[in-house]
């Protein structure tokens, strides 16, 4: 193992150590937060096209978020086909378990470029706004090369001082936790 993916590897651990860590209540009232902050901002307000991510039990929980806001603005969650994700409108009708368990929805194909804002999981991210992953690259290929804003979501233990970046990795434009916005 290179010594990058070593350290990431350890990140990866500590990170879900914390995560593991994290009460029902205090996962709950942190991803309220999160997303108030989130639809606080001119960013969401102003988004027709959001990207957001079906949640996995050891990530902030989008559930909620996707429910309130379905009638509201059109949302999108990735789906993975082959080694790329691909953009594809969210309707509580046609989810089924994709790879890694995700929940996916079916139906057509949208270009990235049709997006305004991603809300983008991660496992760690630093105060210069890079974002560690679950190391597929999947977020990197998805978001190189498109304008839309980038905000990164994670639980406070989520933040750590640095991160091992790489040239091909996107950073976030911001990162709200349920104490702060890093956007600097």
């Amino acid at each position: 193992m290179t010594e990058g993916k070593n350290e990431k590897y350890k990140i990866r651990k500590l990170i879900n150590k914390r995560k593991t860590a994290l009460g029902i209540e205090e996962k709950v009232s942190s991803a309220q937060r999160i997303f108030e902050q989130l639809e606080a901002r001119p960013e969401f307000i102003n988004a027709t096209h959001i990207l957001i991510y079906h949640s996995l039990p050891d990530e902030v929980e989008t559930r909620e978020f996707i429910t309130r806001w379905q009638n509201d603005k059109e949302l999108f969650l990735p789906v993975v086909k082959g080694e790329q994700l691909v953009i594809k409108r969210y309707c509580k009708d046609n989810l089924t378990a994709g790879m890694y368990g995700i929940m996916e929805p079916s139906g057509n194909e949208y270009p990235p470029e049709l997006i305004d804002l991603v809300i983008v999981p991660g496992i760690a991210f630093d105060r210069k706004r890079n974002r560690l992953g679950r190391g597929k690259g999947y977020y990197d290929r998805l978001l190189n090369g498109h304008k839309c804003l980038k905000a990164g979501i994670a639980y406070s233990c989520q933040i750590i001082p640095e991160l091992p970046a790489e040239p091909h990795d996107i950073k976030m434009d911001i990162i709200i936790t349920p104490d702060e916005i890093i956007n600097e």
